[in-house]
């Protein structure tokens, strides 16, 4: 497809998303679906209203304010509590979706937005943590640190504590970064391994490091998101923090990209095994990727340089898996269903595991961040960065 072709059809499948979802039943939550359970307050539909709540943004069509607006409606209650949401679950991925909250109080002007920003903070109050100071990434994963656990609390902390708290857990917050880059970055490869276990007694932590054994490429795409959208938050009053944020992830740009992929410009499931039989060219890391490298440029975090790398990745993923199936309704396929560490299902993080975890269509781990790369190409085109078509 041409550049012109792609966007259209991006466009469409937008569209198509919304008109076929609600916050009951999100046909993008491929998990929720193929369970037959309700659907609760999670991260995967939060990370598609970030994207459409970009999308507004950068349009002005009043319809994507509107869908996200209904939907984290439809969970917030007016006394601030949020339904199916549990406080002492202590789950960071339920923090997530509250990054959407300071975004509709802005502009729908609705207190129950800013009284449940406040209830999703009371978790962090007493989250459990790992005698470095690190948040568990869930309450039934005690002592463990995970990648994706960064992007699901930390730009929440920071936007939060910025906002209503002079600051004062900033600090905490960026302290929490320092940690992962200290115990879970590979000194050879400058990747960051996908989990880390304080205690070493899990069956898939090293008994030195405390790390499980390779690099997954989504849980780095959302370290990556979690760096450039955390600096953000922070902004540069904290300055010697605000510059740190932003050299470790170019630090970890320049690393990931040594295995970028020279004809598709996607990345491995598992980012340095390309070779290896069973890996595959995944889209929502890929699409994380490109997300955090063009949001970089955007705020000035990243040299422009990186401003055509990130669009290649957007445009190989897009070249590879974007289409319209038999019945002519566009899809977006080479998603990784979920991958984590430990669990009933012995998740041992070895090449075989992480091969061998469902690829799906059209779920919003690997949609949202595609579309939030978009936005981001978008806003680097008005800003005369990138050409466009």
């Amino acid at each position: 497809m041409t550049k012109e072709e792609t966007r259209k059809l991006l466009t469409e499948y937008v569209q198509y998303l919304m008109d076929n979802s609600d916050a009951e039943r999100p046909m993008w939550n491929i998990e929720k679906v193929r369970s037959g359970k309700e659907n609760k307050w999670n991260y995967i539909d939060g990370c598609m209203i970030t994207a459409l709540l970009r999308l507004h943004e950068l349009t002005g069509e009043k319809k994507y304010l509107d869908f996200a607006d209904s939907f984290v409606s439809y969970y917030v209650n007016e006394d601030g509590t949020i339904k199916t949401y549990d406080v002492f679950e202590y789950n960071l991925d339920n923090v997530r979706p509250a990054c959407n909250l300071f975004a509709l109080y802005d502009l729908t002007g609705k207190e129950k937005y800013r009284k449940a920003m406040d209830t999703v903070r009371s978790q962090l109050e007493t989250m459990p943590r790992t005698k470095e100071g690190n948040f568990w990434h869930k309450k039934i994963y005690p002592n463990q640190v995970w990648l994706d656990g960064l992007y699901m609390a930390q730009p929440f902390y920071m936007e939060y504590e910025k906002r209503y708290c002079k600051r004062n857990g900033c600090l905490d917050s960026f302290k929490q970064f320092e940690n992962v880059k200290r115990l879970m970055r590979d000194g050879e490869t400058g990747l960051y391994y996908h989990g880390y276990d304080e205690s070493r007694e899990m069956y898939w932590a090293d008994k030195t490091t405390g790390c499980s054994p390779n690099f997954w490429l989504r849980a780095t795409g959302w370290y990556m998101a979690a760096l450039v959208d955390t600096a953000e938050a922070m902004g540069e009053e904290t300055y010697y923090e605000y510059r740190t944020l932003q050299n470790t992830l170019k630090e970890l740009a320049d690393s990931i990209l040594k295995y970028m992929d020279s004809d598709s410009k996607m990345f491995y499931q598992v980012i340095n095994k390309g070779k290896e039989e069973g890996n595959y060219l995944e889209t929502s890391g890929s699409a994380l990727v490109a997300y955090a490298l063009l949001k970089g440029v955007r705020l000035k975090f990243l040299p422009e340089r990186f401003a055509k790398v990130a669009e290649d990745i957007f445009y190989g993923i897009t070249d590879k898996y974007l289409s319209k199936n038999e019945e002519g309704l566009p899809r977006l396929g080479g998603i990784c269903l979920v991958a984590g560490l430990g669990g009933a299902q012995h998740r041992d993080g070895s090449l075989e595991y992480y091969f061998g975890e469902p690829v799906v269509e059209n779920d919003a781990k690997g949609t949202a961040p595609l579309l939030m790369a978009y936005t981001e190409l978008l806003g680097l085109e008005k800003k005369g960065v990138l050409s466009g078509i």
